[in-house]
């Protein structure tokens, strides 16, 4: 099988809009770094929601990400900046929303069945504690139901984005390749992330008997390094183990349109792998012909 970039028929590349789900968690915190440094890159819209019974329960809508203070801590913004001049100096609009609703899963879900994104990132749960099937995770859920292109920022791993400084530390890209789910959203979205910033990598992971990596026509303005890894063995355990020698500072995976996607975020490579990630991970979900 052979494959590059001409046939597809969306541009991933297009991020107009991000939508952040809070908890106003420190793993939360991580996530909004992420989700406020690609608005900022892609002048894009920024959505922080936050949904629980009591909505903000009489707290202050301080409780909420403070993007101002975090764009003057990161250089982005003079000391003596306002709000305006968070969209006025840099291009990002943001809109933050507080629902009063006890399924934070359901009143996203119903939130972004009206105002959809390009763009969901979202903290997950940790790893230890309750089975999965008794704590399954919010971000998990969400990403599932609304099948959008969706950034999990795991609890207690490196981002490669940092909340303290802004800096960026996305050198390596692993992409698990096979011959299904189709893998070039994947590879496409990677090389256009990465796309004018020199020093990148991305690495292309195929694990299974022989040597069967799917051929493969770099996408059209390549512009870094790609390398071809292949390993026989556990799916998950070897993409694991290629993430922690790279090391790895981002994990993209494709899935199959509608019902590939729910099963790979329900039980499958993309969950398990996710459970278990060193960094952070996009899913993408292929467009459904």
């Amino acid at each position: 099988m052979e494959f590059g970039d001409k046939t597809l028929n969306y541009d991933i590349s297009v991020i107009r809009s991000v939508f952040h789900l809070t908890d106003f968690s420190e793993a939360s915190g991580n996530a909004f770094a992420h989700a406020l440094a690609i608005a900022r890159f892609r002048h894009a819209r920024l959505t922080i929601f936050h949904a629980a019974a009591g909505g903000l329960r009489g707290r202050s809508a301080s409780q909420f990400p403070e993007v101002l203070r975090t764009l003057q801590r990161w250089g982005l913004l003079a000391a003596d900046s306002s709000r305006r001049d968070v969209f006025a100096r840099l291009s990002i609009q943001v809109k933050k929303v507080d629902i009063k609703r006890h399924n934070p899963v359901s009143a996203a879900e119903k939130y972004l069945q009206s105002h959809p994104t390009d763009l969901i990132v979202v903290a997950t749960e940790g790893r230890e504690g309750l089975p999965l099937w008794m704590r399954p995770s919010v971000g998990e859920r969400l990403a599932r139901r609304s099948e959008t292109q969706t950034l999990f920022v795991p609890e207690g791993v490196r981002g490669f984005i940092s909340l303290e400084n802004g800096s960026t530390s996305l050198k390596r890209i692993l992409v698990p390749v096979s011959h299904s789910p189709d893998p070039r959203p994947a590879v496409v979205y990677a090389n256009r992330l990465i796309r004018g910033l020199a020093g990148k990598e991305i690495v292309l992971l195929h694990v299974g008997e022989g040597n069967k990596m799917p051929s493969f026509v770099p996408p059209s303005g390549q512009a870094c390094p790609m390398s071809n890894v292949h390993r026989r063995g556990d799916v998950v355990e070897q993409i694991l183990e290629v993430a922690r020698e790279l090391p790895a500072d981002l994990i993209i995976t494709s899935t199959k349109g509608r019902q590939g996607f729910l099963e790979a975020i329900q039980g499958g490579t993309t969950k398990r792998v996710l459970r278990q990630s060193p960094c952070p991970l996009i899913a993408v979900p292929a467009p459904t012909a």
